[in-house]
């Protein structure tokens, strides 16, 4: 099992004391109360931006303050090609799953989108509440599945600004299966070697016609993942699966 993963605001070189690192706050209880830590166990401290550390608990003071020795910070590169996936708004806690097992399987951005076929419309404070658990989500699964590099959830888009990132991404799909209409399997697609590949999943509804013939416009193509449909909250993560094999990214 490989050691669990912890985020810290910082990993400037200023922040490290003497080559220990004291983690408290909420990061620091999870690690002393939830995971009980205890001195000589191996933890990794990261920003969630790449950078990271290897670290050795050297104690466990009170409830919520973890003292851990502390090696050289490393650097993990950007990945490519860069996979982005934007999401149409599903209902309820789908969202969240969706940007759980999208992380925790390796997408680098995440966009919501308010499609026009989507029940669930983000607005005021309660669309700002919802992007937060987006987010609190992301670096939840980011933690579990050991990554030091963690998504990003941008801002809702709106259709116009869906099309305008797939009009600026090397490889633009649309995933899309209707009987009359001519979409490709995703499985055989040419994919570039590096970039930007910005996918698309829509609602439970599908992609309203208006709505694919922009993303077309915009240099899209519609794409399937197979003989079954799946659901919005699974698609994105089957088809990030399906790309990061097929670009290498799992080799």
């Amino acid at each position: 099992m490989t050691a669990p993963v912890f985020v810290v605001e910082s990993l400037e070189r200023g922040h490290l004391a003497g080559g220990d690192y004291v983690l408290d706050g909420p990061e620091g209880r999870h690690a002393v109360s939830v995971k009980r830590l205890r001195a000589g166990e191996e933890v990794v401290l990261t920003d969630g931006l790449g950078r990271w550390v290897e670290g050795v608990v050297k104690a466990a003071e009170g409830k919520d303050r973890l003292v851990v020795g502390v090696g050289a910070v490393a650097e993990e590169p950007a990945q490519q090609p860069r996979i982005t996936v934007v999401q149409a708004l599903p209902k309820g806690d789908r969202g969240e799953l969706a940007v759980e097992t999208m992380t925790e399987t390796g997408v680098d951005a995440i966009v919501p989108w308010a499609a026009a076929r989507c029940i669930t419309q983000w607005k005021g404070e309660r669309g700002a509440k919802a992007l937060g658990k987006w987010r609190a989500t992301a670096r939840e699964a980011g933690k579990q599945s050991r990554r030091v590099r963690f998504p990003e959830v941008a801002e809702a888009a709106t259709t116009k600004q869906v099309a305008a990132l797939l009009a600026a991404a090397d490889f633009a799909a649309v995933l899309h299966e209707e009987r009359d209409y001519g979409s490709e399997p995703l499985a055989t697609a040419e994919l570039p070697a590096e970039g930007e590949i910005v996918l698309v999943v829509g609602p439970e509804g599908g992609v309203a016609p208006e709505e694919l013939a922009l993303f077309e416009e915009a240099g899209a193509k519609a794409y399937r993942l197979g003989r079954t449909v799946l659901r919005t909250s699974t698609a994105g993560t089957a088809a990030t699966a399906l790309l990061l094999g097929r670009t290498g990214r799992w080799s």
